[in-house]
């Protein structure tokens, strides 16, 4: 596992979050500091040290590496998570290597990385896995994220598939068939993953909405937010690139943002 950090209060909280998973997942941490100016290599050097530091300190036995690297932040977290388990980053950072982490980086990487990415707020709430899905193969690989998440924290699984009417359809009937349809489609996609997972409970919601407004408010005390990454499914265009972004900027939980595997070139 791989986080991110430029010394920000942000970075130090996604730092504290991945020591923490990674410990749940008995994976090594990496805590990489990327550093775009060769004149601050002290500093970046400096910066994966201390946090490292803390991380050890806080879960001891943990293994961790601190690593530095030099160039463009987001291109070297993208290159990195291609070998990497699970990337984790900071929602903001304007820390001691001016900002090197900044949301316009970790959304990049969250669009771009070769596997699931975190960002991480400073808001940690103990509450469920919620993950969003709309029948397609990222959702598909969200679900699987979800589902391993929630059994490795020991808490419930809240599957979440957000439908409109079609445009147009005015009487009840037609919204009745709507909602009918996307709550088979979400017991559909449950039913070859609740076996894998025996120990998680799961809820299925079936609501009508926007996805980013929907998807956020029903995260708002989750443990973590699964989103799939331009999802293409029966329900098109729910859980497309955009709304993967959307869901970055406004959730107020982690959000895990986890692409198709056919996609990265990862099988």
């Amino acid at each position: 596992m791989v986080v991110g950090v430029d010394g920000s209060r942000r970075s130090v909280a996604a730092a504290r979050w991945a020591a923490g998973e990674a410990a749940l997942r008995h994976a090594p941490l990496h805590v990489l500091a990327v550093n775009p100016d060769p004149q601050l290599n002290h500093l970046a050097k400096q910066t994966a040290r201390e946090i490292g530091e803390m991380c050890r300190e806080t879960h001891p036995g943990l293994e961790v590496a601190n690593m530095t690297e030099l160039g463009n932040p987001a291109t070297q977290l993208v290159r990195i998570s291609a070998l990497a388990r699970l990337v984790v980053v900071g929602s903001r950072g304007r820390g001691a290597l001016a900002g090197v982490l900044l949301g316009s980086v970790s959304t990049k990487v969250a669009g771009h990385a070769h596997c699931p990415v975190v960002v991480v707020r400073e808001q940690h709430p103990r509450g469920p896995v919620v993950v969003g899905v709309d029948s397609s193969p990222h959702s598909r690989q969200a679900l699987g994220f979800a589902f391993e998440t929630a059994s490795v924290h020991g808490v419930d699984l809240v599957a979440a598939q957000v439908w409109r009417a079609e445009r147009g359809a005015s009487s009840l009937d037609r919204e009745a068939a709507a909602r009918e349809s996307a709550e088979r489609s979400l017991s559909e996609q449950l039913a070859g993953r609740r076996g894998d997972h025996p120990d998680v409970a799961v809820r299925e919601l079936a609501v009508r909405g926007h996805p980013v407004a929907e998807l956020t408010e029903t995260a708002r005390e989750a443990l973590l937010l699964v989103v799939g990454h331009r999802g293409l499914g029966g329900f098109p265009g729910l859980l497309t690139g955009s709304v993967a972004m959307g869901v970055l900027h406004h959730a107020t939980c982690p959000v895990a943002v986890v692409r198709d595997e056919r996609s990265t070139g990862r099988r």
